[in-house]
C-alpha cells in the first residue's frame, strides 16, 4: 500500500519570511516510522510540506519561519525514532511555494539506496496490548508496529512499502485501515500492521500426509501448547525460518530431538519467557541483560547455574557449564510460552533451527511438511511467507563486551561502515558458517548466517539470499571475491556466476585480519601484526594453514610465524577423531606412544599399527599449522575428547576444564619452542609444539589432573602470542595486533592474550562486529579486493607487499 496524501490544501503565495529547504535523510529510515515522526515534528513546528519514501531514504520538505525551518533539520536526527539509524542529513534551500497542512507523498523509485532494518523484537506497547482482554489485537500473534516486528525476512523490495512485503497478500480491514492512515496513530503507516480481522492465521498441522487437516487460530495455539506440554517436538514458524521446540525440562523429548536431528552432543538453545526465569538458569551480568531484553534478542550464551536441571534437563547441553539463552522476540512465542491465566505449560522451550544436520534452516510451509518429517510431531505454522531466511544470532560477552559468534537476526543487513572507499563487490565468503558480502563506497552489507556450502540446499539458498540483498542494496558487483581454497564451492560459485567479471582469490588467514582490521576503522597505511588461528584454511604452499603470525595490510602479508607442520593423517578423519591428532603430534615431536596415554589407549591395535605406517609413509598426510588441530590433539592427550560430532567440540571442552581448574596458570605454564638465534632471511619463525607435549605427557605421568594440564596448555599459548609479538615489534617497530580465527572465540585465551599484550604496550584488534570465525571472512575478503584495481587472476596474487 502506498502512502496516501494527507493533510494537502491549495498553494497560496508565500508569506513574507517563509523559508522552504528540502531534506534527504539517508539511513535505516524506512519501515521504522521515520515518516511519521517527520509528519509529527512538522505539526509540532507548525510547519507545511511533505515526506516521501525515496529509493535513497526519505526525502522532505518544510516551509515555515526560519527559526522553526532550522529546528526541524537539526530533529531529524537528534529525535528519530527508536529503530532509525541515521546516517547522513542533506538539506538545502529551494523556493517557498506557499499553502499550508503537510502531506506524506506515495513513494518514489528511482536509482539510489536506502537501508533495510533489522527484524525487532515486539515491543513493550505491542506487548501490553497482546496480554490486554479489552485490545482488539489481544493474543494476536503477529501484532506489531512502526517500532516492533519484521523487516528485513519481509521485505521484496524498496521502497518500503506493504506492496513490496510479504504483508501485500493481505489487504487492511477498516480498522487497520484508519489507524494506518492517521497521523497520531503508533500504527501510522507500519507496513506489516495487522489484527486478527485481516492478518496471517495459525494452523497446526498434526500430520504431514494430510495437511489439509488442520486447527487454526486460537485452537492451533492451544493445540501447539498441549503437545509441548505432552512431550512432543513441535517445528514452529518464526521470523526467519522454522523452529524445532520442545519441553527443555523433558529429558526424554530433548533426547528424542537430539536422535532425530542428528546433533550429536552439539548444545541446544532454549527460550525463557521472563528475567527471572533466565537468572534460575544462568548467571546474568548486565552486558548480558541488554543483549536478552533489547531489541536484536540474540541468543546469549551464559554460564550455567547449579541446580538448573529442574527447567532445564542436561541433555540440552550435556557436558557443557555454558548455556545458551534467549527471550522472546515475536509474540507468537509470547503466547508459546503463556501469557498470565493461560494453563500452565513449559516454562523453558529448546528453541533449535528448523533444519536436519548441515542444511539451511527451513522458510517454506510445504517444504517444511517434507524436510522436517520425522522431525517434527507437528507444525505450527502460518500463512505469511518468509522471503529470505534469517537464523538466531549468537553471541557472548567477554571482557565486557559483545563477541559475535554467529551474526544474524536482529543484525542483519545493517551496514558496516569501511574505512576505504571499494568499487561494488561481491564477497562469497567460505565453506563452513558461510556469510557473504555486499559493498559499495563506505559500506559493507553482509548476509544472514547461511550456513555450511556442503549440503545443495544451502547452496541454493545462497543463491537465492544473494539476489535478495542485492536488490535490497542495489549493488552490482563489478569484482567477486572467494577463498583461495580450490575445493570450496563458494570459490566455484563465484568462477561459475562471474559472467567474464574477474574473481579475486585471496587467502584465508589474511582475509581473517582484514576483517579485524576493517572493522575497527584501519585505513590499510600501516600494517598490523595478525594472529589468526583457526581449524583449517589453505595455505599458499599448499598446507592446512590455520597457526599463523602474518605481518600484513590490505594490500598484502608476510608470514612471520606459524607452528610446526604436522601430519593431518587422513584429512576429515583426524578432525573428526582427534585421538588421530594427537598421534601424529606425539610422533611428530619424536614421542612414544606409550600405552598409559589416553590418546594411545583409546585406538584400537590394528588402527594404531596402520596410521603408524601412515605416518611413516607419508600417505594421504597433509601437513598442518592449524592451532584448532593442536587444540583437538591435546584434547585427546589428557583424556578429554577423542571423538568430535561437531566443529570445536574438543576445543571447548579443553577450555572448560581450564576454567573450572581456574583459568590461566599463575606459574606453570607450558612453553612452545622457538628458535633462539635470528631468523633466517625470508623465512617464517618455526614455532614448535614439541615442548608442550613432552611437558602434558610428563605431567600426566605424574598424575596431574586434566583440568591443570589444560589451563597450562592455554597459558602455554597465551605465552606464545605474547612472545611472537614481541619479536616482531622488535623487528619491525609495529605496535597493533589483531586477533582473529575461530579459535578466539576461546574467551580465556583471547582475553589472556589482550591483557598481555597490553601490558606490553600493544593495541590490540578483537572482534566485536563480526565473528572472529568464518562468519567474518567475508567482510575481509572485500578490504583486500578493494586494493587492487587492476584485478590479476588468482595465480598472480602476491604473498607479500
Amino acid at each position: 500500500m502506498s502512502a496516501p496524501v494527507t493533510g494537502t490544501s491549495a498553494p497560496v503565495a508565500p508569506a513574507a519570511g517563509q523559508v522552504r529547504r528540502r531534506a534527504v535523510v539517508r539511513g535505516v529510515v524506512q519501515g521504522v516510522g521515520f515518516r511519521p515522526f517527520v509528519h509529527a515534528l512538522a505539526g509540532e513546528l507548525g510547519l507545511a510540506g511533505w515526506v516521501t519514501n525515496t529509493a535513497d531514504g526519505v526525502e522532505t520538505e518544510v516551509e515555515g519561519g526560519e527559526a522553526a525551518v532550522a529546528e526541524f533539520c537539526a530533529r531529524l536526527a537528534a529525535d528519530a525514532p527508536p529503530l532509525a539509524v541515521v546516517e547522513s542529513v542533506r538539506h538545502q534551500a529551494v523556493p517557498a511555494t506557499g499553502g499550508g497542512g503537510f502531506a506524506i507523498r506515495p513513494s518514489s523509485g528511482g536509482a539510489g539506496r536506502t537501508l533495510v532494518s533489522p527484524d525487532t523484537a515486539t515491543c513493550d506497547a505491542c506487548l501490553a496490548e497482546l496480554a490486554d482482554p479489552a485490545d482488539r489485537r489481544h493474543r494476536h500473534p503477529f501484532i506489531s508496529c512502526t517500532h516492533c516486528g519484521p523487516r528485513f525476512t519481509v521485505v521484496t523490495g524498496l521502497p518500503y512499502d506493504r506492496a513490496r512485503t510479504t504483508m501485500a497478500g493481505f489487504p487492511l480491514c477498516a480498522d487497520c485501515a484508519r489507524e494506518y492512515e492517521d497521523p497520531a496513530d503508533r500504527r501510522f503507516h507500519a507496513q506489516p500492521v495487522a489484527c486478527h480481522a485481516c492478518g496471517p492465521v495459525l494452523a497446526l498441522v498434526t500430520d504431514a500426509a494430510a495437511a489439509g487437516d488442520r486447527l487454526s487460530g486460537e485452537e492451533a495455539l492451544a493445540g501447539a501448547r498441549r503437545l509441548l506440554a505432552e512431550g512432543a517436538v513441535v517445528a514452529v514458524k518464526g521470523l526467519g525460518g522454522y523452529h524445532l521446540a520442545c519441553d527443555a525440562s523433558n529429558a526424554a523429548a530433548v533426547t528424542a530431538l537430539r536422535r532425530r536431528k542428528d546433533r550429536g552432543g552439539k548444545p541446544f538453545a532454549v527460550m525463557a519467557g521472563s528475567m527471572a526465569t533466565v537468572e534460575r538458569l544462568a548467571r546474568v551480568g548486565a552486558e548480558e541483560r541488554a543483549l536478552l531484553v533489547g531489541r536484536r534478542r540474540p541468543v546469549v550464551l551464559l554460564r550455567r547455574r547449579p541446580g538448573a536441571a529442574s527447567l532445564v534437563a542436561d541433555e540440552v547441553a550435556p557436558g557443557s557449564p555454558d548455556l545458551g539463552v534467549l527471550m522472546p522476540y515475536t509474540p507468537l512465542h509470547h503466547l508459546l510460552l503463556g501469557l498470565p491465566g493461560d494453563p500452565p505449560g513449559p516454562a523453558v522451550l529448546v528453541m533449535t533451527s528448523g533444519n536436519r544436520s548441515g542444511e539451511p534452516i527451513v522458510t517454506d510451509d510445504a517444504e517444511a511438511l517434507v524436510r522436517l518429517a520425522g522431525l517434527a510431531d507437528a507444525w505450527l505454522t502460518h500463512d505469511r511467507p518468509v522471503r529470505v531466511p534469517c537464523d538466531d544470532s549468537v553471541v557472548r560477552i567477554s571482557a565486557g563486551r559483545e563477541l559475535p559468534v554467529r551474526r544474524s537476526r536482529g543484525y542483519a543487513p545493517l551496514p558496516l561502515p569501511l574505512p576505504l572507499s571499494v568499487t561494488p563487490v561481491l564477497a562469497v565468503g567460505g565453506d563452513l558458517k558461510n556469510v557473504f558480502c555486499l559493498a559499495e563506497g563506505r559500506r559493507a552489507w553482509l548476509s544472514a548466517h547461511v550456513g555450511d556450502m556442503d549440503d545443495l540446499a544451502t547452496r541454493t539458498a545462497f543463491e537465492s539470499a544473494v539476489g535478495h540483498l542485492s536488490a535490497l542494496t542495489s549493488v552490482t558487483p563489478e569484482v567477486l571475491v572467494a577463498d583461495r581454497h580450490p575445493g570450496y564451492r563458494s570459490a566455484r560459485w563465484a568462477r561459475e556466476r562471474a559472467g567474464g567479471r574477474p574473481v579475486r582469490r585471496v587467502q584465508h588467514h589474511h582475509a581473517h585480519v582484514a576483517a579485524a582490521m576493517a572493522e575497527h576503522g584501519l585505513d590499510g597505511s600501516a600494517p598490523v601484526i595478525g594472529v589468526a588461528f583457526d581449524g583449517t584454511g589453505y595455505g599458499d604452499d599448499g598446507a592446512v594453514w590455520g597457526g599463523e603470525v602474518l605481518l600484513a595490510d590490505y594490500d598484502g602479508f608476510r608470514r612471520f610465524a606459524h607452528l610446526a607442520y604436522v601430519p593431518l593423517p587422513g584429512g576429515d578423519a583426524a578432525v573428526r577423531r582427534p585421538y588421530r591428532m594427537a598421534l601424529s603430534q606425539l610422533w611428530a615431536a619424536g614421542l612414544p606412544w606409550a600405552g598409559e596415554l589416553p590418546c594411545v589407549a583409546v585406538c584400537r591395535p590394528g588402527e594404531l599399527r596402520l596410521l603408524e605406517r601412515q605416518l611413516e609413509r607419508n600417505v594421504a598426510c597433509v601437513p598442518t599449522s592449524s592451532m584448532g588441530r593442536l587444540f583437538d590433539a591435546v584434547a585427546s592427550l589428557v583424556g578429554i575428547r577423542h571423538h568430535v560430532e561437531y566443529e570445536a567440540e574438543a576445543a571447548m571442552e579443553l577450555e572448560n576444564a581450564a576454567l573450572a581448574a581456574g583459568g590461566l596458570p599463575g606459574r606453570g605454564a607450558y612453553r612452545f619452542g622457538l628458535p633462539t638465534g635470528p631468523p633466517e632471511e625470508g623465512r617464517p619463525l618455526p614455532v614448535s609444539p614439541g615442548p608442550v607435549l613432552a611437558a602434558t605427557v610428563a605431567d600426566l605421568r605424574s598424575g596431574v589432573d586434566a583440568g591443570t594440564v589444560a589451563a597450562r596448555f592455554h597459558g602455554a599459548v597465551v605465552s606464545l602470542v605474547r612472545e611472537v609479538c614481541l619479536r616482531a615489534r622488535h623487528r619491525t617497530g609495529l605496535g597493533t595486533v589483531a586477533l582473529s580465527g575461530g579459535v578466539f572465540l576461546n574467551t580465556l585465551l583471547a582475553e589472556g592474550c589482550t591483557r598481555f599484550l597490553e601490558e606490553d604496550g600493544f593495541t590490540v584488534l578483537r572482534h566485536r562486529e563480526v565473528p572472529p570465525g568464518d562468519g567474518g571472512l567475508a567482510l575481509g575478503q572485500v578490504m583486500v579486493a578493494a586494493r587492487t584495481t587492476s584485478v590479476r587472476p588468482a595465480g598472480q596474487d602476491r604473498e607479500s607487499r
